[in-house]
């Protein structure tokens, strides 16, 4: 796992990564069976969902508030709103043929 933008960050990335890497798996997994009917793959989504949000969501948002904050004092705050603002994305890239 690579490190992240800041070395303080670095720790709460890596409990996050770690976090939904465990989640992750056990969300492939059933999600992608066959068998299950739409409602039952809804429900199961819904589910894992919040499964996410009990066990890494606390995490994300700790890892996210370090991150932002390793921004603003490099001072990055200003080429990330230029970026954006000669980049802007609109709308999710388009997949490409198959």
């Amino acid at each position: 796992m690579a490190h992240s933008l800041s070395p303080e960050c670095t720790p709460l990335k890596k409990e996050y990564d770690s976090c939904f890497n465990a989640w992750f798996e056990g969300y492939l997994e059933p999600a992608v069976a066959a068998s299950a009917s739409s409602a039952e793959r809804a429900k199961y989504s819904k589910q894992k969902a919040e499964e996410y949000e009990r066990n890494c969501g606390k995490i994300w948002g700790q890892y996210q508030e370090c991150v932002q904050n390793a921004v603003k004092n490099r001072g990055l705050n200003d080429l990330l709103k230029q970026a954006r603002e000669e980049n802007p994305l609109r709308e999710p890239p388009s997949s490409p043929p198959s």
